[in-house]
């Protein structure tokens, strides 16, 4: 179990691969740092290129997934990788372009 790092006046953060893979959007730890260092993930807007980049609560995640993109607001920093339903309490799936 890993426990959120509380950052600088910014409140709890995890990494974005960690937060991928515990809210089970990727099948895999190594796939979702891949996902980031190819720099196929976009945070709050940004295209970041590190898998270390933190994640907040609020926060937007856009990234590729099959063959759509899918956006999702943060809602929660996992504390590890729970059950689907424990897992999709941690964000909020939006649409896009709806």
């Amino acid at each position: 179990m890993a426990d959120p790092v509380s950052g600088v006046g910014h409140g709890p953060t995890l990494r974005i691969d960690k937060y991928l893979w515990f809210v089970r959007l990727c099948s895999s730890r190594s796939n979702a740092q891949k996902l980031a260092e190819d720099g196929h993930i976009r945070l709050n807007g940004r295209r970041i290129d590190r898998a270390h980049s933190p994640v907040r609560a609020g926060d937007l995640i856009t990234f590729p997934h099959f063959d759509k993109v899918r956006v999702v607001r943060v809602a929660a920093l996992p504390s590890r990788r729970g059950p689907a339903p424990e897992a999709q309490a941690c964000y909020e799936e939006l649409t896009v372009g709806g």
